[in-house]
């Protein structure tokens, strides 16, 4: 695939932000866009002013004086890697609170801001935080998504034909969304991927936990690979680790912190009192899960040598197309799972802030049976009118109604909508 500029969806959201806001940061992880994205913010403004604290004199003069470094400029300021200077971000607290004009600052971070050390919530309330994950499917191919904002507004177009195999798909999960992965070919994909989990975890953990076994993350990450779209067993995999369950539970969030994992949790809203309450775990870039799993699209494809291994990785990366979406979208929902102990589920539960649902079940097959809408029926009867849209997404070729609300689909339509 040649190497081209691509539109981020995200950036009117952004840019929006700009223009109201007395700090926006655009948040995500590594080598997902953000600074070219803030780049090209800044461009359009005239005044601004782009600076990196990956540049180490940069660095070394803000750490001298942070709020000597941020006073007395008039422009906007972009500020690339922050949490580099976590002090940087409390002289930034100190001066908009005194100058509460719009427009200040444009940051970016590879770590959470609220979970850097010593300034968790410094910016709470003056700081619009926007996330920026790895490309999505409509972004690849230069088509905006609206799927999310039909769905709640149950208007998915259902007459949409796919053309797309499984292995087509397959090859989507497999090659994932970072901007460098997008245009390599299999083998350097390869190794980009196990350098960018040794560089995150060196280079970004320590400034968001104190970790004893720095050298130990890779191989945690790996693990949470192998449970790629599974519900979380801290004690399993603290067993496997060979570490305490305490601090299984620290560098877990560590690795939330940095977007390396994304933990969905789970949705019940009382609808029974058999709900299980596990988070479902996932990596943030389904390349990368494929990667860390040894995975190749065409053993994915096939059924003798998939051995189950392609569900997992076709749900996480709809989960990652969801997320992408909800970014920009106009409902901007959170993402949830459901399942009871019975074993009624549902893969993802959107709900937007008015409290309307819209359910998500995902496929790895090309049919769909009607025994696999049973999560969703379960919902649209609990939930009455809160219940917008339902979609099982599949790797066929044709969408099938399948009763009041509920709808079987090409998983293309995800971003043909």
């Amino acid at each position: 695939m040649p190497r081209r500029p691509l539109t981020r969806h995200v950036a009117t959201v952004v840019e929006a932000a700009v223009a109201d806001t007395r700090a926006v940061a655009i948040i995500g992880p590594r080598q997902a866009g953000k600074s070219t994205l803030a780049r090209s913010v800044a461009e359009k403004r005239k005044g601004a002013i782009y600076l990196t604290l990956d540049d180490e004199v940069t660095r070394h003069l803000v750490e001298a004086d942070p709020a000597g470094f941020v006073r007395g400029r008039p422009g906007l300021l972009v500020i690339d890697e922050v949490q580099r200077v976590p002090r940087l971000l409390l002289a930034i607290k100190a001066l908009v609170d005194t100058d509460p004009r719009p427009g200040r600052f444009l940051l970016t971070g590879s770590a959470h801001l609220f979970a850097v050390k010593d300034v968790a919530d410094s910016l709470a309330g003056r700081m619009e935080i926007v996330e920026l994950w790895p490309f999505s499917q409509g972004e690849i191919g230069g088509r905006r998504e609206r799927f999310v904002d039909l769905a709640f507004a149950g208007h998915v177009p259902a007459s949409h034909v796919s053309r797309l195999t499984k292995l087509d798909y397959l090859e989507r999960v497999c090659r994932g969304g970072f901007p460098e992965v997008v245009g390599r070919p299999i083998e350097r994909r390869r190794a980009w991927f196990r350098s960018y989990v040794r560089a995150v975890t060196a280079r970004e953990i320590p400034g968001v936990a104190d970790v004893e076994r720095l050298a130990e993350l890779p191989r945690l990450v790996r693990l949470c690979a192998a449970r790629h779209g599974s519900p979380l067993n801290v004690a399993a995999l603290a067993r496997d680790a060979g570490l305490p369950e305490r601090t299984t539970h620290r560098y877990l969030d560590a690795l939330e912190a940095v977007f390396l994992i994304r933990r969905i949790p789970s949705w019940g809203g009382s609808l029974t009192a058999r709900e299980a309450r596990a988070a479902k775990l996932f990596l943030t870039d389904s390349g990368l899960a494929a990667d860390l799993r040894g995975a190749a699209a065409e053993a994915l494809a096939t059924p003798g040598t998939a051995q189950g291994a392609d569900g997992p990785l076709i749900v996480g990366f709809v989960v990652g197309e969801l997320l992408r979406q909800a970014a920009w979208s106009k409902v901007q929902p959170r993402l949830h799972h459901f399942r009871d102990r019975n074993g009624l589920e549902v893969d993802v539960v959107l709900e937007a802030d008015d409290g309307s649902v819209v359910g998500i079940e995902i496929k790895a097959g090309t049919t769909v049976t009607a025994s696999e809408a049973a999560g969703l029926r379960f919902l649209r009867e609990k939930l009455g009118a809160r219940f917008r849209f339902g979609a099982i997404l599949h790797t066929g070729s044709t969408a099938t109604n399948m009763g009041d609300r509920i709808w079987a689909l090409p998983m293309e339509t995800l971003w043909s909508a």
